[in-house]
């Protein structure tokens, strides 16, 4: 009898002279193609829903050059840009998350629960309030981002192998940085506290639209650097020993998945504000559907990116005409999430 194809194929990805072993799973290619395609049904509902109604079949027309003047204006000008940007900052939550998971061999290490977000908004609100030695709100955020994770890595040991001491750091930190981003807006003109608002709750109203392909950029970098390193990353879930063995440097493994998530985390934040639980919830989904152990980074992107576009939608429909930002309506949402994932799998916070 003839044996059965393999579940997976080996393929070559070349970067620059380099061929790059990839394993491409079909189970997982089939499966991200399905998020893919629920990613764009998200997004076109989400262009057809506001004040003014556009069904999804003129918005697809829309998109595809068609359409009369004024839906174009609503399309390209008022609605676009703000999807994309829930697109690219939940992909980066999540992504972030799913690294920092991996990096401390916890599943409640993310950017948001170990401080990441919060220290990353208290620079940004410094750069808004005047205080941020004249850089940009996101050169700040990413630079508080990562002032958090070397103080994380510091105080809770370093080698990251006691994933509950890095959490309990973080969580300090984010502690702290909260406090700082408070005095700060308690101390200016209320016009200055107004627009540094949107750093504090997580918010895409109001997003600056030149600032979002940059966003987009720095995600689909992120991402693609971390699928080529999938393979190497997959080696944190093994002990520091283990992976010596096999002829790798923990550290060196360790520290490019930080460098990915810290940048990932402090240009999203910087866009969008602290939203939490994306980077927690993304993740997770991901490996429920994959059902296997491993780093399913593509997947956990787009599971961050659709729910991001459909908090922030929710958030624009649920009250109207009254918005709810979108840090609300993943925090509301994600806390009973977090408490069922504890429920259900309360052994397995470890990875």
């Amino acid at each position: 009898m003839a044996s059965s194809p393999t579940a997976t194929e080996p393929t070559l990805l070349r970067i620059g002279t380099r061929d790059v072993n990839v394993v491409t799973e079909r189970a997982a290619v089939s499966r991200n193609l399905l998020l893919c395609l629920l990613l764009a049904a998200c997004c076109i509902l989400s262009l057809s829903t506001g004040t003014m109604y556009v069904s999804p079949a003129v918005v697809v027309e829309t998109l595809m050059g068609g359409g009369d003047a004024m839906t174009r204006l609503l399309i390209f000008d008022l609605r676009l840009h703000r999807i994309l940007a829930g697109l690219y900052t939940g992909a980066a939550f999540s992504l972030a998350g799913c690294l920092m998971q991996s990096v401390a061999r916890n599943r409640l290490a993310t950017p948001g629960i170990i401080g990441l977000d919060n220290a990353a908004m208290a620079f940004a609100v410094a750069s808004v309030t005047g205080v941020g030695f004249g850089l940009a709100p996101s050169t700040m955020a990413l630079t508080g981002a990562a002032t958090a994770t070397a103080l994380a890595f510091a105080v809770g040991g370093g080698s990251g192998t006691h994933g509950y001491r890095f959490i309990v750091a973080g969580m300090a930190i984010g502690a702290v940085s909260g406090a700082v981003s408070q005095l700060l807006l308690s101390q200016v003109h209320i016009d200055t506290a107004n627009a540094a608002y949107p750093w504090t709750v997580g918010s895409l109203s109001g997003r600056p639209a030149e600032q979002v392909p940059l966003t987009g950029i720095i995600t689909a970098a992120g991402l693609l650097l971390s699928i080529v390193l999938t393979r190497y990353f997959r080696l944190m879930t093994f002990s520091d020993a283990v992976i010596t063995t096999l002829g790798h440097t923990p550290g060196r493994i360790r520290l490019m998945a930080v460098l990915i998530a810290v940048t990932l985390t402090g240009f999203a934040v910087a866009l969008a504000g602290p939203v939490g639980m994306v980077a927690l919830a993304g993740p997770e989904i991901a490996r429920s559907l994959a059902r296997h152990k491993g780093l399913p980074v593509v997947s956990a992107a787009l599971c961050g990116a659709i729910l991001m576009v459909l908090a922030d939608l929710a958030g624009r429909t649920l009250l109207s005409p009254i918005e709810l930002p979108v840090g609300i309506v993943t925090a509301v949402t994600g806390g009973p999430y977090l408490i069922w994932i504890l429920i259900r799998q309360p052994q397995r916070s470890t990875l």
